[in-house]
């Protein structure tokens, strides 16, 4: 499934899901697999956590597969869209009490997937990326790095959407930051990376938006990566449940997607997941080491190789500008455009 969040023409922002460029609103459609939906919840933390009965995963891929059914497809698997969906003008063919059940993407606002995620985690997972940033800097990869990956925890709560204008931070000097993360959907503790899998609901664009002036003062000190990262997340254009990637994916949980990065319409940079030194399953056990995780909790790749302009621009940038329009892009995954406001 291609799930998302999203505000109707006139309704409360809440979770969907994606049948080719229509929208299943799934609060709307409930009651065709569940039979008192009234009152529920469908926001995306609410389908993660299940903590209502009848709202998870699995029902939510259930009311999917019954939309796709009464419009005369057949899934391959439930929640999966059938060929042709991608052009099917599906919008207004379904309704329940008066209400549309499918919506065009066009008419709806999207928000980040997880707009206020229970927490998050951006790594530094790849040896290309790290090694770059290093060697610019005049410093070697020390050998610490080899040991086992790290994290600095981001702002949960200043996650910005598709299409959303992230704000410049004053004096700043503004760089993307192009990578990938997963969402916590099962709540886990100490687990081995054999097992870490299993508690992965999903998978979405990130980028780990970095003031660089902001990021050379917390370097100098010896400390960070804090307020250079305070200001903005931006997480989307949807949440991919790792069925949907097993074509992609290896046995260590590294997703094998071509990325690139666009400014104002010119790729500033082009890479490959696959090379992805710390695995998706490393990552979250290393995470899971001693805490507990719980659904809703978003945990990030860190930048790809070359995915920043630090990388692209040898140091120096040119960095980022009032109106600049940033898109990150990833194979399944969609397309993840901001503007700088």
């Amino acid at each position: 499934m291609r799930l998302i969040s999203f505000v109707p023409p006139d309704g409360a922002p809440r979770a969907g899901a994606l049948l080719g460029d229509t929208v299943v609103d799934l609060a709307v459609a409930a009651p065709l697999v569940i039979e008192e939906a009234e009152g529920l919840r469908w926001d995306m933390v609410s389908l993660l956590r299940a903590d209502q009965n009848e709202v998870n995963l699995e029902s939510a891929a259930d009311i999917l597969a019954a939309v796709t059914h009464l419009l005369g497809g057949e899934p391959a698997v439930s929640g999966a869209a059938w060929p042709g969906a991608e052009t099917a003008d599906l919008a207004g063919s379904l309704s329940i009490g008066g209400a549309a059940l499918l919506l065009p993407i066009s008419q709806v606002r999207l928000l980040a997937p997880l707009p206020r995620p229970t927490s998050l985690r951006v790594y530094e997972s790849f040896e290309e990326h790290a090694i770059a940033v290093r060697t610019l800097r005049g410093a070697g990869l020390p050998e610490a790095w080899y040991r086992g990956p790290m994290f600095s925890f981001a702002n949960h709560t200043a996650i910005f959407g598709p299409d959303e204008a992230v704000p410049m931070p004053r004096g700043a000097m503004l760089d993307y930051a192009l990578g990938l993360a997963c969402v916590i959907g099962r709540q886990a503790r100490d687990l081995l990376p054999e097992e870490a899998l299993t508690v992965i609901a999903g998978y979405t664009l990130v980028n780990a938006w970095v003031d660089r002036d902001a990021e050379e003062n917390e370097l100098a000190l010896g400390c960070g990566p804090a307020k250079s990262r305070d200001f903005a997340t931006s997480l989307g254009p949807w949440l991919v449940t790792p069925d949907e990637l097993e074509l992609y994916a290896d046995d260590d949980g590294r997703l094998n997607l071509v990325l690139s990065g666009r400014v104002n319409g010119i790729e500033r940079c082009r890479a490959v997941s696959g090379n992805q030194f710390y695995s998706f399953a490393e990552l979250v056990a290393h995470a899971s080491r001693g805490v507990t995780l719980y659904p809703g909790e978003v945990i990030a790749t860190g930048a790809v190789g070359g995915g920043t302009l630090l990388e692209s621009g040898g140091g120096y940038g040119p960095w980022l500008e009032r109106d600049d329009v940033v898109e990150l892009e990833a194979t399944a995954l969609g397309v993840l455009r901001n503007v700088i406001a």
